[in-house]
């Protein structure tokens, strides 16, 4: 029975999504305030629905009822309670349905956060919220329904149980906050496609996207970086990001809405950039519509992909649906969008700004060309081509460095035009200090882009240091705090652009960390319990392999003793070889998996894999890599965070 409520909320979701955007159309041409407020009432509604068919189905997951077929395709009686609960995202019919209900969110919460404020633009807000609704609503009512019931002539005593790469805490977090990035940035798309066909290119509507924007944004942050975290984590392969298509999917989104909030600032400014920031809009919804296509339609193979299915075709007609709406109704506005304002020198702030906004766009065209190569190559030609890490590296490391430079040109620029006095005064420094450490790095004998990358990492800290150094002078000098006071009501006054230095100095740290890959080590071999082996200097001598069954799957531990050059323990490690089963005793259920474990510092990782074992003789099959800075990577995400949250804290009312 709850199956079917859960089925029906869904079709009644579909009916009202109809309504609500016939009676904002009705609205629209009539101007009767009652057909407004039975069209928001609608659009409630189908959040709502949404929002309710979503916990029927997690209730399903969560009491393991296998008489529908999802829950019995995602979960079994030993799936552990929180990985019943993250099976809702696991497959294909629970993510689209995901999808719907992190979209009512928003909409609800946009709907009755700018009811008032933004009251002309409302109508057309809703209709373009509804129409991504409706769109996801039919995806899961006709094609492919989560609450559809399994298909057998037995009773199912227990399901095929979860992946066991999902399997994993980072899990639990890592989808959600894609999601909550990926769909929010229909909220923003909506708000431009109203202000376009309501003729209202007015300052509000962009401060209220501008809000919206850095929160989506921050989001779909985190959520790359625990993808990057988990694969580290649970993949086996000692990186944190290989190009996969699906990592594509969420990195290409993220580019254009890095680039679009850059812009943004400059039109809040200056009044500039309006078209291109309507481009930049239109192209990020459009991409995170296209990765959602690239995740779920199985088109291509990756290993963070799940799931396979015909739904291809239709996910492309949406999107070129929104392509052809979104820049027909542009053309059509084009006069109002142009800027009376030109940039008026390449020295200035505004130039830095959109010559970031190119590099961007080109990285991100960079990413997309690659994944769909393969695609197109085999649509084409009939062949199928692999394109791997070594050309997205090639091509995309570069890019890297030119945007990890921009960085700290930005902020030495003046808006307007830099005099050749204020260019040298700023620059100087800055300059100086880079030079320096790459003089070091090449006396040291390190070359390429190892070099760039240190370098160009002490020429940004050194541009920003200086930034915040003038600040707290001026407060001191001004105001005559502390350095404390200083810096802190430095933050307060000025969070946006302080808190986007702390994001800078969160990348630069990323960087560092992504530089130390270039220096990684990595060692298989077999050993025996006693026996030894080395690699950079540490020595890994196997104590034992042990044997451990738990609810949903058996072990084998191998306990790994690990110390340096002078006999000092370093630390005990502990992979594992699980082998996962269920109830049923068919051997093709059970799924091998490798667990990992991984010493930490900020200096390096050492990082254990449990390959396989032979038990008949005793032996062992390791792994080990050493993996330099990697931990500034993930300490670099947490400046990263700080800083945008420092960015998007709201000022204090009184000061508004």
């Amino acid at each position: 029975m709850i199956p079917v409520i859960g089925g029906l909320a869904l079709n009644l979701a579909l009916g009202l999504a109809i309504i609500a955007i016939i009676f904002n159309v009705l609205y629209l041409r009539s101007g009767d305030g009652r057909l407004f407020l039975s069209g928001q009432r609608a659009a409630l509604a189908v959040s709502l629905l949404s929002i309710f068919a979503t916990i029927i189905l997690t209730q399903l997951l969560m009491t393991s009822n296998f008489d529908v077929d999802y829950v019995a395709h995602y979960t079994s009686q030993e799936t552990p309670l929180i990985y019943k609960f993250t099976a809702l995202w696991a497959g294909q019919s629970g993510s689209l349905l995901f999808w719907l209900f992190i979209l009512s969110l928003y909409a609800i919460i946009a709907i009755l956060q700018n009811q008032r404020s933004q009251l002309n633009l409302m109508p057309w807000v809703m209709i373009v919220l509804v129409t991504v609704q409706l769109f996801f609503l039919i995806l899961v009512n006709f094609i492919t329904n989560p609450f559809a019931p399994t298909e057998t002539d037995f009773v199912i005593a227990n399901g095929l149980g979860l992946n066991p790469l999902l399997q994993n805490a980072t899990m639990a977090i890592h989808p959600p906050m894609l999601y909550l990035g990926f769909v929010g940035f229909t909220v923003p798309f909506a708000f431009s496609i109203a202000a376009m066909a309501q003729r209202d290119m007015n300052a509000l509507w962009m401060r209220t996207v501008r809000q919206w924007l850095l929160f989506v944004w921050l989001m779909l942050s985190i959520g790359v970086m625990l993808g990057g975290w988990w694969a580290y984590q649970e993949l086996g392969w000692g990186g944190y990001w290989a190009w996969d298509p699906v990592e594509n999917a969420s990195f290409m989104p993220w580019l254009a809405g890095t680039a679009l909030l850059h812009s943004v600032m400059i039109q809040e400014k200056k009044d500039m950039l309006k078209v291109w920031n309507m481009v930049l809009i239109i192209i990020t919804f459009t991409l995170c519509i296209f990765g959602t296509f690239l995740t779920r339609s199985g088109i291509m193979s990756s290993v963070h992909s799940f799931t396979a299915s015909s739904l291809g075709p239709i996910f492309l007609g949406f999107v070129f649906f929104i392509l052809v709406v979104s820049f027909g109704l542009m053309s059509q506005r084009m006069q109002l969008l142009r800027s009376k304002k030109r940039i008026e020198s390449f020295s200035s702030r505004e130039s830095g700004f959109l010559f970031n906004n190119v590099v961007f766009i080109v990285m991100c065209f960079a990413v997309l060309w690659g994944t769909l190569f393969p695609v197109i190559s085999e649509a084409v030609r009939g062949t199928k081509i692999t394109v791997g890490a070594p050309f997205f590296n090639q091509i995309n490391i570069p890019i890297g460095l030119v945007l990890l430079c921009l960085t700290g040109i930005g902020p030495l620029l003046v808006w307007r035009k830099t005099s050749k006095q204020s260019f040298i005064r700023n620059f100087t420094t800055p300059v100086i200090a880079g030079l320096v450490m790459a003089l070091v790095l090449y006396i040291t004998n390190i070359r390429g882009y190892v070099l760039i990358s240190f370098s160009l990492s002490v020429f940004v800290l050194t541009t920003i240091s200086l930034e915040f150094a003038r600040g707290i002078r001026s407060r001191i000098t001004v105001h005559k705090e502390n350095p404390l006071t200083a810096f802190w009501r430095l933050l307060r006054k000025n969070r946006s652009r302080y808190g986007g230095y702390i994001v800078h100095v969160g990348i630069v740290f990323m960087f560092i960390g992504f530089t130390g890959h270039a220096f990684d080590t990595e060692k298989e071999f077999g050993l025996k319990k006693d026996e030894t082996n080395h690699l950079s200097g540490y020595t890994f001598v196997l104590q034992n392999i042990r044997e451990e069954e738990r609810p949903n799957h058996y072990a084998w531990i191998a306990d790994l003793h690990v110390s340096d050059a002078s006999g000092k323990e370093i630390v005990m490690l502990h992979p594992e070889k699980r082998i996962y089963f269920h109830r049923n005793p068919d051997p093709e259920r059970r799924q091998p998996h490798s667990e990992l474990d991984i010493y930490s510092t900020m200096k390096q990782d050492i990082y254990s894999i449990f390959n396989s074992v032979d038990l008949e003789n005793g032996v062992a099959y390791l792994k080990i890599m050493i993996n330099p800075l990697v931990n500034w990577v993930w300490f670099g995400g947490f400046i990263f965070v700080l800083g945008t949250l420092v960015a998007l804290w709201p000022p204090k009312k009184e000061k508004l």
